[in-house]
């Protein structure tokens, strides 16, 4: 039980490195979606931020992962942290190189402005420099100035998004020297935040280190699979608001800004599965000689599914409130979508732990596989059902295609990981709380009304069932949890 007090001390911390400047970030979402000039510039943006992310996997390549895995067994730590610091360096200057040799091309392709382009770039290449200076903080156990310095990245990005799109007008110094287009201005805000960071972390690229060739080898044939893994992931993340560009032929980029402006209101159960993942990573590979590790294993799967069954429906009774304060009213409209992206980052979120079997046995390959197969799901879906159904099909997409992982995940874990999970227990609280779920947005809020006493006084007793029955069956688990 150590380990696992261990796990939720770390996982709190960078819960607060992740959750913190990711609320700091969703004030982004009604700034932007009030400050923007129409819904079509929001959805603009949000299709680049796609392009980004598919971009941020590309150029890391699975270093991260990588260099977990040999830092944690390898005795000469510093050419662990002299490759994978080389490897990154190398492919970034490329990779900046090449981009801005080709921005017309992009512009062309992507109908976005190459002022956009230019900073995008600069984004993704100062970030993808910090990756292993962050890794090598989570490896030496800095949890504490992991946190800070990703809070005051996330704090400058916000802060200046704040200023050139709410107070620009009022500063003639700056309204002279800076654009106007306030898409371009958001994106020079997070360049500067992403530009700041990697001055505070490069460190460890002026420190000694070594670059060796075989251990180089080694990484990137166990960062492969990650990568396409990561990739895939990519594609479930994000394609989904490319396609519905490409797809849908009224109103196109209108409709992508509607989609992701409601998309973002499911933040809490994605912070959740992210802080999780964050906290829980290190752990995996430390415990993995450990010959009670199946055990601690299941353990912290079914403390995710209690604690996430319970966000999930409790998120969902409040999903009204919160929607005044993250985005603005014209873009409610899409409000359907949110139960099924909350339940898709549940599904991620168990899916994130019941992985650990490929990931310390070294088979990353069958990673790779589940990934890929939830990507090709996402896309054949999304292609069948946008020109249909329009977004409400690319949120039916992302639930089946994360719930699909989930369950690939735990079948090939049975064949080369035995861990002893509780699936039955597990089973029986999802079930409750997405059966509740659905039946409180979809019926209860239509029949009560919205904001309506009797509809908050039938969610907390539904919230009050789901944690009796939670109760009555893991009195002992949780008892012993909190006793240690």
């Amino acid at each position: 039980m150590s380990s696992i007090k261990n796990l939720f001390k770390n996982t709190f911390i960078y819960g607060l490195a992740t959750v913190l400047p990711r609320l700091l970030t969703v004030l982004l979402t009604p700034l932007l979606t009030k400050h923007l000039p129409t819904r079509a510039d929001f959805g603009e943006l949000s299709v680049i931020f796609s392009w980004m992310i598919i971009f941020n996997v590309l150029l890391t390549y699975g270093t991260e992962t990588s260099f977990f895995r040999y830092f944690t067994e390898t005795k000469d730590r510093s050419k662990v942290l002299g490759t994978a610091l080389a490897t990154l360096l190398g492919t970034t200057l490329l990779f900046v190189a090449i981009a801005y040799l080709s921005l017309d091309y992009i512009e062309v392709w992507t109908n976005k402005s190459s002022d956009y382009w230019k900073w995008v770039i600069g984004i993704l290449a100062f970030d993808t420099l910090a990756v292993v200076p962050f890794a090598y903080m989570r490896a030496q156990g800095k949890a504490m100035k992991y946190a800070v310095i990703k809070m005051i990245n996330v704090g400058i990005a916000v802060g200046c998004s704040a200023l050139f799109l709410i107070w620009l007008q009022d500063i003639p110094v700056l309204r002279d020297i800076v654009p106007s287009d306030k898409i371009e201005l958001f994106f020079i805000a997070f360049f500067g935040a992403s530009f700041l960071t990697f001055f505070v972390v490069c460190k460890p690229y002026f420190s000694k280190w070594t670059f060796d060739m075989q251990l180089w080898k080694k990484m990137l044939r166990y960062g492969f699979p990650i990568l396409i893994a990561g990739l895939a992931f990519a594609v479930n993340e994000t394609f989904d608001k490319i396609l519905l560009e490409w797809l849908l032929t009224d109103n196109a980029t209108d409709q992508v800004g509607v989609y992701t402006a409601c998309y973002r209101l499911a933040v809490g159960m994605t912070l959740f599965a992210t802080a999780f993942k964050l906290g829980v990573e290190p752990f995996f590979f430390s415990e993995a000689k450990n010959e009670k590790a199946p055990e601690l294993y299941a353990q912290i799967t079914k403390m995710f599914v209690i604690l996430g069954s319970i966000a999930l429906l409790m998120y969902i009774i409040l999903v009204d409130i919160i929607k005044v304060w993250l985005i603005d009213e014209a873009y409610f409209e899409a409000m359907d979508i949110v139960p099924l992206i909350l339940i898709a980052y549940l599904f991620f979120g168990i899916y994130q732990s019941i992985s650990v079997w490929y990931k310390v046995t070294d088979k990353t390959k069958y990673g790779a596989y589940i990934s890929v197969l939830g990507a090709v799901l996402t896309i054949g879906l999304n292609l069948i059902l946008i020109p249909q159904i329009g977004y409400m099909a690319s949120a039916i997409t992302t639930c089946a295609a994360y719930g699909f992982m989930m369950v690939a995940s735990y079948i090939w874990s049975r064949k080369h990981f035995a861990i002893p999970y509780d699936v039955k227990n597990m089973l029986l609280y999802l079930t409750v709380a997405i059966s509740f779920s659905l039946v409180f947005f979809y019926f209860l809020r239509e029949e009560l009304g919205i904001g309506s006493w009797s509809l908050y006084l039938v969610g907390i007793v539904m919230t009050a069932v789901l944690s009796g029955i939670i109760w009555t069956r893991e009195k002992t688990f949780i008892k012993n949890l909190i006793k240690k």
